[in-house]
C-alpha cells in the first residue's frame, strides 16, 4: 500500500469540561484520504496544554503523568501503523484506531519487559543471584532508556517497531555515547535479547528478535587490583567518625584484600566459619556464594583487628552488611579523597589478596586456588600476570630514576 499521508493530531476538546474544570484529550489519525478521529481516555488542566507539541507543559505532577499517558497512546498508534503495513494489504485510519484500540489494553512494550526482567531479578537476589547481577539489569535498563529516547524521541518502543539494525545501533550507543567497554556492552546487550526471547515466547513479540545477532567475545584480560601505593593511600585515609558508612566501606575493602572474600561473601561469612588450628591460628572457611567451593584463609592480624572492631552479640555476620551499590559509591568518593591514581571497585580486594599479598609473597598457586576457593588452578594462574607486570613497572621505573647515574670503579 502506497500512503501518501499519515498523520497523528492530539487536542483539547474545550467545551466539554469535567467539574474539576478539566478538558478531555482527543485525537485523529489521518491517513491518505481517510480519517478516524478517538478519545484519548484522558483529560487535563487546559492552562498547561500545549497545542503544537501536543503535551502539558512544566514539570508538575499532572504533566508528567499526562505526557506518559500520552507517549504510550501514540507507541500503540504507530505500532498498529506499522503492523498493517507489514501485511502489505490496503488500510484506513479506521483500521489502524481499531487495532490500536484492541491492543492498547494487553500489549506489553520493550522497557515494560526490561521493567519486568530487574523486577524478577530483585526476587531472586540473595535466593539464587548476588545483588552485583542487579546492578547489571539496572544500568541496562537505564543505558536503553536513554538510547530510545535519543535514537526514536519518545520513551519507549513497542516491539513490533524494533528492526536488525536496533540492536547494532544500540551497541554504537554503549561504546561512543557510554564509554562502555567490550564485556560491560556484551552483558546489555545479552540482557536485551534476554527480554526479546522473553517477549516472542509469551506471544508479545511476533517473531524472535536478534535470534541471529553474536553478542561480542567476552574478554579474557588481566583482572585489574590495587597497586600498592594506592593501596596505601586508601588504608591510611582519615575518615572522620560520623562518616559511618564510609568507614565501613573501607573495611570492607579492607577484609577483601586480607582474605580474598568476594563482596556476597565478606557481607555473608559468621563466626561459625572462624575455625581453630592446633598451632592456635585462626582460619576463615566458608563455601563461596557464587560456586560453592570451600575457600580457606589463614587470617592475618589485620583480619582480625577488623573482626574484633565490628564484634556484635546482635551481628549474625563477622562484617556489617551494607548495599552493593553504597559500597561502590562509597569507594568512588574513598579513591577521590585519598588521591588514588585509579578507581577501585569492591572486587579488586579480591584480586590485591591473590597478587599483591599472596603470590608476590612467594605463596604457592596451588595454595592460593584453595585459599580463593577456585575449582581449577587455571582461574588462580591469571593473577601470575599481574605480579609479572607489576615487577616489570618497578623495573621500568627504577631505569628511569637511575638513567642519569655514572658507574665509578
Amino acid at each position: 500500500m502506497k500512503v501518501t499521508k499519515f498523520k497523528v493530531l492530539l487536542y483539547l476538546k474545550k467545551g466539554s469540561t469535567d467539574k474539576r474544570g478539566k478538558a478531555p484529550i482527543m485525537g485523529r489519525i489521518t491517513l491518505n484520504n481517510s480519517m478516524a478521529q478517538f478519545s484519548c481516555k484522558l483529560s487535563c488542566t487546559p492552562n498547561l496544554w500545549n497545542p503544537r507539541s501536543g503535551r502539558l507543559e512544566g514539570k508538575s505532577r499532572e504533566a508528567v503523568e499526562v505526557n506518559a499517558k500520552i507517549d504510550k497512546l501514540l507507541l500503540n498508534i504507530y505500532s498498529a501503523y506499522d503492523n498493517l503495513m507489514k501485511r502489505n494489504l490496503d488500510f484506513t485510519a479506521q483500521s489502524i484506531r481499531e487495532l490500536m484500540q484492541g491492543s492498547m489494553e494487553c500489549q506489553v512494550t520493550l522497557m515494560d519487559m526490561m521493567g519486568r526482567l530487574y523486577a524478577d531479578m530483585e526476587k531472586r537476589v540473595g535466593i539464587d543471584r548476588v545483588e552485583g547481577s542487579l546492578v547489571h539489569y539496572k544500568q541496562a535498563r537505564t543505558t536503553l532508556s536513554k538510547f530510545i529516547e535519543a535514537k526514536f524521541k519518545t520513551k519507549d518502543v513497542a516491539f513490533g517497531q524494533l528492526t536488525n539494525q536496533f540492536i547494532s545501533d544500540y551497541y554504537e550507543f554503549l561504546i561512543t555515547d557510554c564509554g562502555f567497554m567490550s564485556n560491560s556492552t556484551r552483558k546489555h546487550l545479552a540482557i536485551l535479547k534476554k527480554a526479546c526471547r522473553l517477549a516472542y515466547k509469551e506471544g508479545y513479540a511476533d517473531r524472535l528478535f536478534f535470534a541471529n545477532y553474536t553478542l561480542p567475545k567476552m574478554q579474557v584480560g588481566t583482572p585489574r587490583t590495587i597497586t600498592p601505593e594506592n593501596f596505601k593511600k586508601i588504608q591510611s585515609l582519615e575518615i572522620p567518625k560520623d562518616k559511618k558508612s564510609l568507614r565501613l566501606s573501607r573495611d570492607l575493602l579492607l577484609f577483601s584484600c586480607y582474605t580474598g572474600a568476594a563482596y556476597v561473601d565478606a557481607v555473608s561469612v559468621t563466626r561459625d566459619n572462624l575455625v581453630t588450628d592446633e598451632e592456635g591460628n585462626l582460619w576463615l572457611k566458608y563455601n563461596r556464594h557464587k560456586t560453592k567451593a570451600l575457600a580457606q584463609v589463614k587470617l592475618l592480624p589485620e583480619v582480625i583487628n577488623l573482626i574484633e572492631k565490628y564484634k556484635d552479640e546482635r551481628q549474625d555476620t563477622l562484617m556489617p552488611y551494607q548495599k552493593y551499590k553504597t559500597l561502590w559509591d562509597n569507594l568512588r568518593k574513598i579513591c577521590k579523597s585519598a588521591g588514588s591514581t585509579q578507581m577501585v571497585s569492591p572486587h579488586m580486594g579480591r584480586h590485591y589478596y591473590a597478587s599483591i599479598v599472596t603470590l608476590a609473597e612467594n605463596v604457592p598457586i596451588d595454595v592460593i586456588s584453595k585459599m580463593l576457593g577456585h575449582t581449577n588452578i587455571t582461574q588462580t594462574q591469571v593473577y601470575a600476570r599481574v605480579t609479572q607486570k607489576k615487577l616489570f613497572e618497578e623495573a621500568a621505573k627504577f631505569a628511569e630514576a637511575t638513567k642519569d647515574l655514572v658507574l665509578v670503579l
